[in-house]
């Protein structure tokens, strides 16, 4: 999941956002595009931890974040050994993985209103046909941020249900989304308060 933003004082946090959001989509073509091996493809996922280490945000924090890929990982490791082989699925597999740790990266490194300021000025030329960049900016912004409350969620419906002795179902998934209804319409109602809406 993509978490927050963490304050500090690392030489990634005193990096400009847009330089940070042009490194991510530079990266990420680099790794999606770039013939790996399965040697290659894991020397990419420790290069994701040194990134984590530069950014002060340690072992720890990587492999906090590892651990919140991990039914991504068994999703996409699964589907692929079927389809494609096991070299491939862990090719595959740790791609998307150090995609995700990378834009982890990023959100832990730069406060969401410099990421809504850098998407505003990058979307400024689609007002020439109608698009308002500020709102679509926030959209994108307010997106990410909602990511890791509803996992969140998922985690105290979990415990929750692990707590009364119950198995998760598909009440489960339907708590959650209760939840996160819930949690949109509160979100809603703060952002029309404050004229934002």
């Amino acid at each position: 999941m993509i978490p927050l933003h963490r304050p500090g004082r690392s030489p990634l946090h005193l990096t400009p956002a847009a330089a940070k959001l042009a490194g991510l989509a530079v990266l990420a073509l680099a790794v999606s595009l770039f013939p790996h091996t399965p040697l290659t493809a894991l020397a990419t996922l420790a290069a994701t931890l040194g990134l984590f280490l530069l950014a002060g945000l340690g072992l720890g924090g990587w492999l906090r974040q590892l651990w919140a890929t991990k039914w991504i990982i068994v999703l996409l490791a699964l589907t692929q050994i079927i389809f494609l082989g096991p070299e491939a699925a862990l090719i595959g597999t740790v791609r998307i993985v150090a995609i995700l740790l990378l834009a982890a990266i990023v959100t832990m490194t730069t406060p969401t209103g410099d990421m809504i300021e850098v998407l505003r000025r990058a979307l400024s030329p689609l007002r020439r046909i109608g698009v308002d960049p500020w709102r679509a900016a926030f959209t994108l912004s307010l997106t990410i941020a909602v990511i890791p409350v509803v996992a969140s969620l998922a985690a105290q419906v979990r415990d929750a249900q692990r707590a009364r002795g119950v198995r998760l179902g598909p009440r489960a998934i339907v708590t959650l989304l209760v939840l996160a209804l819930r949690h949109g319409d509160d979100m809603g109602d703060a952002l029309t308060a404050r004229g934002v809406l």
